[in-house]
């Protein structure tokens, strides 16, 4: 039964001489793979479609096991992505983590609306480093993590001075800071984007400049968090860091 979607690839790779094995994230089935015969010839009427990153309309022959791509539509290239390595950097590190967390056919409107909402950012030069926090952190509860965020871990206060802490899972407060001696020391701007990038509407994201001392913060507490309880790893992240000291 031939079937049309929308979607973005996450991944395509070589499949014998000519063809491809394509993995789309679908707005109307989440994760899904199909072949695409013949998308490593150049002149193919599939190649340009199954470029990562692209997103695009795909009508797809549908079996019990791997689908087969007939044809495609782009609806946008994220060109300015593909031509800008340290983008494609960034854009690869989303699009795997993604994938990772992901379940095979298990519909997810709201996260395919985060990822192509958030690939565009990085496509119209919104600060890339910004656009990955957010994304890490929202991605938390499709992999079943709830940081405490809105208030202490231990006492539920949600006034004072706050640290984060791996082991409890969450912000704890100067009172109860004492409890982990390995706690993450964060300034309150730090603390107060974290608990913002965690609730916020992507689609609602404007102007937005965070200090270095901040997005280092940040992206220590997101490290660590995601070490300890998220049993993921990606490749494009080591990537991600070799080249994010070069920028």
């Amino acid at each position: 039964m031939l079937q049309k979607c929308e979607g973005i690839i996450l991944r395509s790779t070589d499949y014998g001489e000519t063809n491809k094995i394509v993995t789309l994230f679908t707005r109307e089935w989440g994760k899904y793979g199909v072949m695409a015969n013949g998308a490593k010839k150049p002149k193919s009427r599939l190649a340009a479609i199954t470029q990562p990153f692209t997103y695009g309309l795909f009508l797809i022959q549908k079996t019990r096991g791997m689908g087969s791509l007939q044809q495609g539509e782009i609806i946008s290239s994220l060109r300015s992505i593909k031509e800008d390595i340290f983008l494609t950097a960034y854009a690869s590190f989303i699009v795997e983590l993604t994938d990772k967390g992901l379940e095979e056919n298990k519909s997810n409107p709201f996260l395919f609306e985060l990822l192509l909402q958030s690939l565009t950012y990085l496509n119209e030069g919104y600060d890339p480093d910004i656009i990955k926090n957010i994304y890490e952190i929202k991605m938390l509860s499709v992999l079943g993590l709830h940081p405490t965020l809105d208030q202490c871990a231990s006492c539920g206060s949600r006034e004072g001075t706050f640290g984060f802490s791996i082991r409890e899972g969450g912000i704890l407060c100067h009172r109860c800071i004492h409890i982990d001696p390995y706690h993450l020391k964060i300034s309150p701007a730090t603390v107060k984007l974290l608990r913002v990038f965690y609730y916020l509407d992507m689609k609602r994201l404007g102007s937005i400049s965070v200090k270095e001392e901040t997005k280092t913060e940040l992206k220590t507490v997101i490290d660590h968090y995601y070490d300890e309880y998220s049993g993921l790893f990606l490749k494009s992240k080591k990537f991600l860091d070799q080249i994010s000291k070069i920028l």
